[in-house]
């Protein structure tokens, strides 16, 4: 076992100590601790005289980095994230979570898989392909996105390409195994909730206890989702339907019926299905319950990750897959995430093509004991500066 320890270089330029010094960096989300985080990738790419930028936008108190290599065109995003979700009990955890311990050949700790390692990814391949694309060996350019909040759907990444840390294309560095992700399921939490009356225990028929009525929430639900396992995307696989949590009386008194009740409904959604879709199914699932069980619930949205895609033969697509085919035996079929990324704001929101792609496994991701391979992570940026030069050149059309 050893520890990489990046106090020999403050700033360095090998992938293994760059993406342990990330992931010593605790940056949990929640609460939104991305600012030490995002400080020292600034101070890399300027220690490294690469053009990058703090921004304050969306959230004063969580900044993130733009940066950029060149000024032609085409351009090239590379998008990562700075926030992890929390590591829990560190005592559970074979290494502590932000001590970034190489043992074997894996960097172990919260975010090396998710996704500081992709993070490294993106900054060394810039700073790699400078030279070539500051001489003009290559015609594009590329951009660098650290970006905040991914895990609880803040707007960072799509308020840094709305700030003009914009391109032709890009990656979303997520882990996948090195395969080509051209689509993704969306995700929303609906919370679903009603009221009780509050009385003693001791003399419940004085109020109206609302967990009587969570057994009906919860089958009809459940109904719902045996329906939602119907529908099914060639590349995404199925829709879903969850129930993931289930309150009542948390924060009262043993003693006192709870005043309110609510469940909250994890809702994983196809490529094909629209947020105002789903919006009005669960409305329509609400209003039935309201009627047939009395119970007078109401809905609210939370967190939401619309779903995206663009075709599987687009350029993009085949370009990243050609070369993660040639370096690492990849398999080039199509294929598409389960899970949802920022790759939703570059083509819902931006326009922009982009696909999400990177070294190590998503079973990893939000773990105990999470770890990233550093072999794949190597093999990763060799295929990623390899498909940068064919896509940084005057004649590479981001078109079907």
């Amino acid at each position: 076992m050893s520890r990489d320890p990046a106090e020999v270089n403050e700033y360095p330029t090998d992938l293994s100590s760059l993406a342990a010094a990330l992931v010593r960096i605790e940056s949990e989300n929640p609460p939104g601790n991305e600012q030490a985080c995002a400080e020292y990738v600034y101070d890399w790419f300027d220690h490294h005289r690469i053009d990058a930028t703090l921004l304050r936008e969306p959230d004063p108190d969580r900044p993130q980095v733009g940066a950029r290599v060149g000024t032609g065109g085409p351009t090239l995003v590379l998008n990562g994230h700075l926030d992890v979700v929390p590591a829990g009990d560190p005592d559970e955890w074979t290494y502590p979570p932000y001590d970034g311990v190489i043992d074997d050949g894996r960097l172990y700790g919260r975010g090396s898989v998710d996704m500081k390692t992709g993070v490294a990814i993106a900054m060394l391949s810039a700073y790699n392909l400078r030279s070539e694309i500051e001489s003009g060996e290559l015609d594009g350019s590329i951009v660098i996105h650290a970006a905040i909040g991914e895990e609880t759907a803040a707007p960072g990444t799509k308020s840094l390409l709305e700030a003009g840390f914009d391109g032709d294309f890009g990656i979303v560095l997520e882990p996948t195994e090195l395969r080509v992700a051209t689509s993704e399921k969306g995700m929303a939490w609906y919370e679903i909730g009603w009221a009780g009356e509050p009385a003693h225990a001791s003399r419940p028929d004085q109020g109206r206890n609302p967990i009587e009525h969570i057994q009906p929430v919860t089958d009809a639900l459940t109904d719902y989702d045996a329906r939602l396992r119907e529908r099914s995307d060639p590349l995404c696989g199925q829709a879903y339907g969850t129930v993931t949590q289930v309150v009542a009386g948390a924060d009262s008194n043993k003693a006192v019926l709870p005043d309110r009740a609510y469940v909250t409904l994890d809702r994983r959604i196809l490529p094909e299905e629209t947020i105002t879709e789903v919006d009005e199914e669960v409305a329509e699932l609400i209003d039935t319950l309201n009627r047939e069980h009395g119970i007078a619930a109401t809905w609210e949205r939370h967190e939401t990750y619309a779903s995206a895609e663009i075709p599987v033969d687009h350029r993009l697509a085949g370009v990243v897959r050609d070369h993660s085919e040639a370096v690492a035996d990849i398999s080039p079929e199509p294929w598409g995430i389960k899970a949802s990324t920022d790759v939703r704001d570059f083509v819902n929101s931006a326009g922009i093509p982009a696909i999400t792609w990177g070294p190590g496994s998503l079973a990893q991701a939000h773990t105990i004991d999470e770890y990233v391979e550093l072999a794949a992570a190597e093999t990763g940026l060799v295929i990623l500066e390899r498909a940068a030069r064919t896509l940084l050149t005057e004649d590479s059309s981001v078109s079907n």
